[in-house]
């Protein structure tokens, strides 16, 4: 069963749970009910409240749920005390995403990342939850009670294993970096795929460099960077092209920090392609999401492309493949809008990047450029920026 709550303006909130059920999809449940609650603040004990927890009970029972997914971020009290009112087991977007991660990983880093992650939050979760961290009662009456002997133990192995695991991690990122010094004393160009997860970046990383990366129509699908050379005629040489992490609504803090190795190669990047779903209803707030992560990377200045994908679905389609469009007030920059899938619109974006590769750069243009709505096939006037514009070639 799933449950969302509206805490008001300030606050993310999906009113459909269409995301949340994605998520559990990738992670095997099977979602059997939907659940929508309305707060001015969380409830301290129960995040939704007495009368709500009732509520979710008695549809617990009536459709035989296993467990409860929230679409927030529970304290580890709220989650235990919602687990022995609820009577099953109880979870919260970031044990979902935590948990995605954890089937997903391939690569050796990235199962170090996603054991650290999964160790930091576990680490908040030993506040009285299980019986087996009590002590035994003992003596005449069960005189002592409970005590904490068991939870100081598993907060002491929990905590070296994290140390043991960063230690690890440190040693991958330095061999990163030692690959990174070498590419930027080879001078190649370095370009880095962005967006939100399910956007399509792996699909758009095969088309462009005919690799073989694995790319699925779900939630997290590629969680190891994967690098590889892509030659451009126009160029006369290679740039470099990393295919990164997805992104998505509420990524818990500690798994930005768990991945910031791999997500170093964003943050190292000469030109970021962000890759967008131009048939997402949630598009603007995706492209804001991933503005969000890069700025918590330090990737806020580095030039970008957007890149609209899933032009195939777009009806109308825009007139032009590619334009301008604005990434923050008063910041415009390319666009192209391509199918990976189809293989529509690659040439263009091929050409973006000669430009931005090229010695000149992504030169401003002259005039002011015009810039097509995806939602419209008429075109709209926006200004060029003293600079902040680029450009790139004229639509064909």
């Amino acid at each position: 069963m799933l449950v969302g709550v509206d805490l008001g303006s300030g606050h993310s909130f999906d009113p459909t749970l269409d995301e949340l059920a994605l998520l559990a999809e990738s992670a095997g449940d099977d979602t059997v009910a939907r659940v929508i609650a309305r707060r001015k603040a969380p409830d301290p004990a129960l995040f939704i409240g007495s009368g709500k927890a009732d509520e979710i009970k008695e549809l617990v029972l009536v459709h035989r749920a296993d467990g409860v997914i929230f679409d927030q971020a529970l304290s580890p009290a709220q989650q235990r005390n919602l687990e022995r009112h609820i009577g099953v087991p109880v979870a919260d977007r970031t044990a979902l995403i935590l948990e995605i991660f954890a089937q997903r990983a391939k690569s050796h880093e990235g199962k170090l990342q996603v054991e650290l992650a999964r160790l930091q939050y576990l680490a908040t979760r030993l506040v009285r939850r299980w019986s087996h961290l009590e002590r035994q009662r003992g003596g005449v009456g069960h005189r002592g009670g409970p005590g904490e002997a068991q939870i100081e133990l598993d907060r002491r192995m929990i905590g070296e294993r994290i140390k043991s695991v960063k230690a690890r991690l440190d040693k991958v990122k330095r061999q990163r970096g030692t690959q990174r010094r070498a590419r930027e004393k080879s001078g190649t160009f370095r370009v880095s795929l962005v967006g939100y997860t399910n956007a399509g970046k792996s699909t758009l990383f095969n088309a462009l460099v005919k690799a073989r990366a694995y790319a699925a129509d779900q939630l997290f699908a590629t969680l190891d960077t994967t690098t590889r050379s892509l030659y451009l005629e126009a160029l006369g040489g290679s740039v470099s092209l990393s295919d990164t992490v997805g992104f998505i609504r509420d990524l818990p803090h500690k798994l930005v920090e768990a991945f910031q190795a791999t997500l170093q190669e964003a943050a190292d990047a000469d030109l970021l392609l962000h890759v967008v779903d131009a048939a997402s209803p949630g598009l603007q707030e995706q492209r804001d999401e991933v503005e969000r992560v890069l700025a918590e990377i330090g990737a806020q200045d580095i030039p970008q492309v957007l890149v609209y994908n899933k032009l195939d679905r777009l009806d109308p389609p825009p007139r032009a493949l590619s334009d301008w469009a604005e990434r923050s007030p008063g910041v415009w920059v390319p666009r192209v809008f391509v199918s990976a899938l189809q293989g529509l619109g690659l040439d263009a974006l091929r050409g973006v990047i000669v430009q931005a590769a090229s010695p000149e750069g992504l030169i401003p243009p002259p005039l002011s450029p015009r810039s097509v709505d995806p939602t419209s096939a008429e075109p709209v006037d926006s200004p060029a920026q003293n600079g902040s514009t680029r450009a790139l070639p004229s639509p064909t």
